[in-house]
């Protein structure tokens, strides 16, 4: 296989992929709802995005990255009758929806950052693009899409013959109406609404006038209105979890592509599996959720949950449990402390002997962001006896712009600094020749040090050594 190849929902294969313009490849990743703290089973879309985003970004191309902020329209239970999970937040907490929002946004953001990711070049907030939201709904109005009714303006998924094609939905087994829920008037069990109607006597905190009457735009409208404002009306990748195929992402493309008249509105859909926490679904409403901090007040490194996350393929179901979580924090930790031993040696690297790796990493992430059989490289090459110093360093320098560890900056757990005397003359001695220039003589006290077991770690304390 040569070339970057991805794997396409919409065709249920893997392809060799190709921007639509040129170097630039444009990626919609759908967002959180920020109506609660967002748990690492959250995380977990982004760190794939990232991923995709990091390899593209090794393959030369320029990329421009937009994730949406979900403030309105996302019902509790993700069906028609239900209720704004932000409304729902607010009433609840007594606070504002937009204060919700700000709270959990800023809290999401600072996790990204925390586990590696690239920030977005824009970060857009459905409460910022009602004004959007209804232009397209009135659009699809005038096509002959839609249908009003008590409760707000609705896409009949009759007019669309491709609706089930995405999910490869069975549509007669919906006629009970158990996929989307009951609501009066409504013509099919999965037309969906682009505008709800805030129901009588009832005063909300986000709502808007429209041509409709007030009320608040669907949950799928906003991804389709705000996709098309920063990206146009086709592009190349949409990201998002596998639970978002049969219902929000078959009503974006069924709204969009009747919209604008396109096919394929994305060329790539791309999905990510689910965490499964220890047998079940990471939930909020069944409260079997981990934050980020409460990692972080275990002694797992934020980033520690970013090498976890590499250890399976994005499409794999990942299993969290205490055992592996421990786990990947101990085998980030001894790969930090790999990193450590010849972090920022200089010396010209062999550029045969760095092909075979380099080439294997890169088969690996072009092969559908294969990342655990790319990890598998890096640590050949963390623990090569055959590469130098220099040489191992050059490497991991490189496949870490595509891994987002931080291995040129990060320290292990278990770092802790020893005293004695031999091993510290050798040390200083290292240290010596190498502000002298004498790069080999460094090498070799190291090497000859590591023989021992002992790492040598430079920190902003200045040269530390600890026993392996």
């Amino acid at each position: 296989m040569t070339g970057l190849h991805l794997y396409n929902t919409r065709l249920r294969c893997k392809q060799s992929f190709s921007p639509l313009e040129g170097d630039h490849v444009r990626i919609y990743s759908c967002g959180p709802t920020v109506y609660s703290a967002q748990h690492i089973g959250n995380l977990r879309p982004y760190l794939f995005a990232d991923l995709l985003r990091r390899v593209l970004r090794a393959e030369g191309y320029r990329v421009t990255h937009v994730i949406n902020i979900t403030d309105v329209g996302h019902l509790v239970g993700e069906v028609e009758t239900g209720e704004d999970k932000m409304e729902a937040a607010a009433r609840r907490s007594g606070r504002s929806a937009g204060e919700i929002a700000e709270q959990f946004t800023r809290q999401w953001r600072e996790d990204c950052r925390r586990v590696g990711c690239l920030d977005a070049q824009v970060y857009c907030k459905a409460t910022d693009h009602v004004e959007q939201q209804i232009a397209l709904a009135r659009r699809l109005e005038a096509k002959g899409y839609t249908y009003a009714i008590d409760d707000g303006l609705y896409f009949d998924t009759s007019k669309f013959g491709r609706y089930a094609e995405f999910a490869r939905l069975d549509l007669s087994a919906q006629e009970g109406g158990s996929r989307i829920g009951d609501v009066p008037g409504k013509r099919h069990p999965a037309d969906f609404a682009l505008w709800k109607l805030t129901a009588p006597g009832v005063r909300r905190q986000q709502e808007w006038d429209s041509p409709w009457g007030r009320g608040f735009p669907g949950w799928h409208l906003e991804c389709s209105a705000m996709s098309i404002e920063y990206l146009g009306q086709n592009f190349d990748i949409h990201t998002g979890g596998v639970d978002h195929i049969p219902v929000h992402h078959t009503n974006e493309i069924a709204q969009t592509e009747c919209a604008y008249d396109v096919h394929p509105w994305v060329n790539w859909w791309m999905h990510e599996e689910f965490i499964d926490f220890r047998g079940d679904k990471m939930s909020k409403s069944t409260g079997n959720i981990y934050l980020l901090d409460d990692l972080v007040e275990r002694g797992v490194k934020p980033l520690a949950y970013r090498y976890f996350f590499l250890q399976a393929h994005y499409r794999q179901q990942q299993t969290f449990t205490d055992e592996a979580i421990e786990a990947a924090a101990i085998g980030y930790d001894r790969l930090v402390g790999q990193a450590i031993e010849v972090r920022g040696v200089s010396g010209k690297p062999d550029p045969e002997k760095l092909g075979e790796f380099r080439e294997r990493f890169r088969a690996a992430m072009r092969d559908d962001l294969n990342a655990p059989r790319a990890l598998a490289v890096a640590w050949e090459v963390a623990r090569s006896r055959d590469l130098s110093a220099a040489e191992r360093w050059s490497l991991l320098a490189e496949f870490d712009d595509v891994l987002g560890l931080d291995l040129a900056g990060a320290v292990p757990r278990t770092a802790a600094s020893e005293s004695n005397p031999r091993i510290d003359a050798r040390v200083a001695e290292r240290e010596g020749a190498r502000r002298d220039g004498r790069f080999g003589e460094a090498d070799r006290i190291r090497d000859e040090l590591a023989a021992e077991g002992i790492v040598i770690e430079d920190t902003q304390e200045g040269v530390k050594w600890r026993r392996r």
